[in-house]
């Protein structure tokens, strides 16, 4: 009896090790997030510069000359995505404050474009669902950058962040109705 106990035990332990193993080590665990395959375009001078008042106003004069409401909402993507680049250049520089001001005036910019879109659509010129399709890509970039500055800016900023991270959520919510 004891002989059977022990070669049962031993069968046992011989595929159970094997299985256990596979479940502890190999078995992929999702822990992080996955990155967004959307290339941000080149910031251009960043807001610490001197003359960077020269681009926010050749940008105001670039949204008051557009009329027409897709070309409007792919201008405002073009800045919001511009604006959430220069936000992660300046928190790479150690300037955090102003990196989350600055991603906030992205999130600002494209919480516009789905209202546009809708209003187009009203006008009988609706967007292409491949335009859609890179809106939702772009919402899904800045959150990811915005879910990275959480974790690596100082905590005294986190309320800042988190209200940004908000209207990303408003703007993710907006374009599903699209």
């Amino acid at each position: 009896m004891k002989k059977v106990f022990v070669t049962l035990f031993a069968a046992l332990f011989i595929f159970l090790i094997p299985f256990l193993t596979y479940v502890m080590f190999y078995t992929p665990v999702n822990a992080t997030q996955e990155t967004v395959l959307y290339n941000l375009p080149y910031p251009g001078i960043l807001p610490d510069n001197p003359l960077y008042f020269i681009k926010a106003i050749r940008d105001q004069v670039l949204i008051f000359g557009t009329r027409d409401n897709v070309k409007k909402a792919q201008l405002y993507l073009l800045l919001s995505d511009k604006r959430i680049a220069m936000a992660v250049a300046l928190a790479k520089k150690g300037k955090e404050k102003q990196a989350i001001d600055v991603a906030g005036k992205a999130e600002k910019y494209f919480v516009k474009i789905p209202q546009l879109l809708v209003d187009a659509k009203k006008q009988g010129s609706g967007s292409s669902s491949e335009f859609i399709q890179t809106l939702k890509l772009s919402n899904a970039k800045h959150k990811e950058l915005l879910n990275t500055f959480l974790k690596d800016l100082p905590q005294g900023l986190t309320d800042s962040i988190n209200e940004v991270i908000r209207i990303n959520g408003q703007v993710k919510k907006s374009l599903e109705t699209l």
